[in-house]
């Protein structure tokens, strides 16, 4: 989602102008491809593109087609990145060797009215909590299932879309669900008589949380790299001098912490990552202590490992157990070499990127598997499937008395 917000904001901003635009998305990867299912570029009628959809072989295609391509509806087109499919009818080719094609689904944004995705993706921007949608993909002969058509689901609210009218809706919106808890992007086949309905069930997360106590010069290159991801970052400090909005333009918000009361930023902190950098024994000792209390998904300690161990054994002493242990790493950061506070802040930022990825954060050369992990297919139950299209069915063709 982080990547998002900036598309999202141009997208407000085209629909306030009452002007639609168009969104093109990456539903389908087939081999190698440098973006991944989800990824997405927003073309308006004026304005350069936002967002992007390859490593920038794609996008001024996508540009200048976008529109072209929608004039009588959603459409589904592919590029291929194999140098074996060039001149292939089947799709573009771009030539460049990666051996991969991906498939990109274009659609047209209404200019007001509402809108299933745009709902979902403002939903989790403003709620921070995660969603997920389900888009066909690949349509059914029958045309009881358009290309685009869609269910969402946000975390605790009812189900919504176009999708809601479909002999599906039900068995589509229990796979909604288990993709929140997996937390994780699929492709679902449902069978459906004549065919296969291919879905893109897609896991929306809220953007990335850095929490960061410590406002000294260090850590305004990490708040700038921070940003530069589209991570949403908090500054703490106990000393008002240091944490001043002006000294971090980029963060989101900046406060002054008071290390002599109770520690108040649990909810803050839980399911954020969060690194401590104060360089002072005092502060580093209270809001280590706390975060460890508090539920994060990742704490990286700044300074050596006898000082940490130190202040560890000292929180211990006063408050016992200390729950968020296991996610403490330190010395904070990856071995990368270098004494900058812009080559700390960038081995900060790869491991904390590392971890929430459940990566080792190696070196790619020595990787045996693919770089990206592969989106699974799973094919729906055809008992299931076959008796919710009969239901439908019966419903539509009955007669009535």
């Amino acid at each position: 989602m982080s990547c998002l917000i900036p598309l999202l904001d141009v997208l407000l901003a085209e629909r306030n102008a009452g002007r639609e635009a168009v969104l093109a998305t990456v539903v389908k990867v087939d081999g190698s491809a440098y973006r991944r299912p989800g990824a997405r570029m927003l073309v308006s009628r004026f304005g350069r593109p936002e967002g992007t959809i390859s490593g920038g072989c794609l996008e001024a295609e996508v540009a200048r087609k976008a529109w072209w391509l929608t004039e009588a509806g959603p459409a589904l087109r592919s590029y291929s990145t194999s140098e074996a499919d060039e001149g292939s009818e089947e799709a573009l080719s771009f030539g460049l060797g990666c051996n991969g094609k991906v498939h990109v689904l274009f659609e047209r944004l209404p200019a007001s009215g509402p809108c299933a995705l745009i709902t979902a993706l403002l939903g989790v921007r403003d709620t921070q909590q995660p969603a997920a949608i389900a888009t066909v993909i690949a349509s059914s002969a029958d045309g009881s299932h358009r290309l685009g058509d869609r269910l969402l689901l946000v975390s605790g609210q009812s189900a919504e879309g176009e999708l809601l009218q479909s002999a599906l809706a039900e068995q589509i919106r229990i796979d909604l669900q288990q993709t929140l808890v997996r937390g994780k992007s699929s492709r679902y086949l449902y069978p459906n008589g004549t065919g296969k309905i291919e879905v893109l069930m897609e896991y929306l997360p809220p953007v990335r949380r850095l929490v960061v106590f410590g406002a000294g010069h260090d850590a305004q290159p990490l708040v700038r790299m921070a940003k530069l991801l589209g991570w949403h970052v908090t500054i703490i400090d106990g000393r008002s001098h240091f944490a001043r909005a002006e000294r971090f333009p980029d963060a989101d918000q900046v406060l002054v912490g008071d290390v002599e009361q109770p520690f108040a930023y649990r909810e803050l902190v839980r399911g954020a990552a969060v690194a401590v950098m104060t360089h002072s024994l005092v502060q580093d000792a209270h809001w280590l202590q706390g975060v460890l209390h508090s539920e994060p998904c990742y704490v990286g300690q700044l300074g050596p490992r006898e000082r940490t161990e130190r202040l560890l054994a000292g929180i211990h002493e006063q408050q016992g157990e200390l729950p968020g242990l296991a996610c403490l790493h330190y010395p904070i950061g990856l071995d990368l070499g270098g004494d900058t506070p812009e080559s700390v802040a960038m081995a900060m930022l790869a491991e904390i990127q590392a971890v929430l990825n459940g990566r080792n954060g190696g070196s790619l050369r020595f990787r045996s598997a693919s770089i990206h992990d592969s989106d699974p297919v799973l094919i729906a139950s055809e008992t299931e499937t076959e008796i919710a299209f009969a239901a439908e069915a019966y419903r539509r063709f009955a007669v009535q008395p």
